[in-house]
């Protein structure tokens, strides 16, 4: 059996600056981590809304909101 790279067989993209994200993250309070933790959440949930809102533009507010609950529902993490 051949032997593959990881990244070979899952098409990975590459990271040049992986090494120095890392660095950065260790350099870190765990307060100051946690708060970036807190704000990529943020981010990635104000991303997912404006997704919606342009794949959904003229839906009624109640509509959207009923929508986005759907889809939030179907991230949750069910092992909490």
């Amino acid at each position: 059996m051949a032997k593959f790279a990881v990244n070979e067989i899952m098409n990975i993209k590459k990271r040049p600056n992986h090494k120095i994200y890392i660095r950065v993250l260790r350099q870190m309070s765990p307060e100051k981590r946690l708060l970036k933790a807190f704000e990529l959440s943020e981010f990635a949930n104000q991303l997912f809304i404006q997704g919606l809102h342009r794949r959904y533009p003229n839906l009624s507010d109640e509509e959207f909101k009923r929508i986005l609950l759907e889809r939030l529902d179907k991230c949750h993490n069910r092992n909490y």
